[in-house]
C-alpha cells in the first residue's frame, strides 16, 4: 500500500511539473534547473523538450547512485522518464492559448513547484539540479529552495543570449513563483539528514 502511494505520487508530482513546463513552453517562458536548460536548446535543435530533458539528465545518475544511493537514483530515473514521457503526449495533444505571460508564468511556475514538493517528499527528483538540491539538503541541511535558486539566476543568465529581454523577464516571474512555493511548503523531513542505500 505504501509502494502504491509512493508511485501514484510521483505520478501526479511529474504530471503537475509536465503541465507547467507545457503551459510555459507554450508561452515561449522558461523555468530553472535542467528543465530550463532543456528549453534553452530546443531553440537550438531540432529535438523536442522531452527528449533533450531526458538526455540532458543522462551525466547526473553517476553522482545521485554515488550520493544518494541506488533506490534514489531509480525513483529519479523513473521520474525523468515519466516527465519525458507526458511533455511529448502534452506537445501532441494538448494546446494551450494563453495571450498573458504574467498568468502564464504564475501558474506554470506554481505548477511545477508544487510538483517537485510532492517529489521530494517522496526521495524523488527530476535530475539535474533538483539531485544537487536534494543532496545538499541531505547532507548538509541547506533547503532545497536555496539551491533551487542559484540554479535560476544561472539559467537567467544564459537564457539572456537565446530569448529576447521580455520572456526573460516575465520567465522570472515563473521562476520566483516556483522558488516561492518551494520554500514556503517544503519541509526536510527526516530523511534529509541521513544518507540511505
Amino acid at each position: 500500500m505504501i509502494i502504491t502511494h509512493r508511485w501514484l505520487s510521483i505520478l501526479e508530482g511529474c504530471l503537475l511539473v509536465a503541465l507547467g513546463i507545457h503551459l510555459l513552453n507554450s508561452s515561449h517562458l522558461l523555468i530553472s534547473g535542467t528543465a530550463g536548460m532543456g528549453l534553452i536548446v530546443q531553440h537550438l535543435s531540432t529535438l523536442s523538450f522531452g527528449q533533450l530533458f531526458f538526455i540532458l539528465n543522462l551525466p547526473f545518475y553517476l553522482l545521485a547512485i554515488r550520493c544518494m544511493g541506488r533506490a534514489f537514483t531509480v525513483r529519479t530515473f523513473i521520474s525523468v522518464s515519466l516527465l519525458s514521457l507526458l511533455s511529448e503526449l502534452m506537445r501532441r495533444y494538448l494546446d494551450f492559448n494563453i495571450t498573458e505571460p504574467v498568468f502564464a508564468a504564475v501558474l506554470g511556475g506554481m505548477l511545477v513547484g508544487f510538483g517537485l514538493i510532492i517529489l521530494f517528499r517522496h526521495q524523488s527528483s527530476l535530475g539535474g539540479l533538483n539531485i544537487l538540491a536534494m543532496y545538499l539538503e541531505r547532507r548538509f541541511g541547506i533547503h532545497a529552495g536555496k539551491t533551487t535558486l542559484v540554479g535560476d539566476i544561472l539559467i537567467v543568465s544564459v537564457a539572456f543570449f537565446v530569448f529576447e529581454p521580455a520572456q526573460v523577464l516575465y520567465s522570472l516571474v515563473a521562476f520566483l513563483f516556483m522558488s516561492s512555493v518551494v520554500g514556503r511548503y517544503h519541509r526536510p523531513p527526516i530523511w534529509a539528514r541521513v544518507q540511505t542505500a
